[in-house]
């Protein structure tokens, strides 16, 4: 799935940190996932990841959804590996981390 279709634009990336800005609420996933209460879902921040990193994702293994991520917000994904499939990501927002995910890939 493409979400870069204005979902997100990345302002700056390396192999083990991405920055990207979210578009305003008035993009097709806002509108639809909360109307009224505009939020970002977690199956969205996993899609993200793996379209940024190329991952193919096989299994989750951790989710934790800390802090809302809304229309606009600037976030960085953080990502550590302790093998070639198994990955961590820390998302964070204004130097706070919002969510955290654990997964492998192929």
């Amino acid at each position: 799935m493409n979400l870069n279709n204005k979902l997100y634009k990345i302002l700056s990336k390396n192999e083990n940190k991405c920055v990207i800005k979210l578009s305003a609420k008035n993009h097709p996933v806002f509108k639809a996932h909360f109307p009224d209460n505009e939020i970002l879902p977690g199956f969205l921040q996993i899609d993200i990841i793996a379209e940024i990193f190329t991952h193919q994702i096989i299994s989750i293994k951790k989710a934790k959804f800390i802090s809302l991520i809304l229309p606009n917000d600037i976030i960085e994904y953080n990502i550590t590996s302790n093998s070639n499939n198994k990955y961590k990501i820390i998302i964070n927002k204004s130097d706070k981390k919002v969510s955290e995910i654990i997964y492998e890939t192929k």
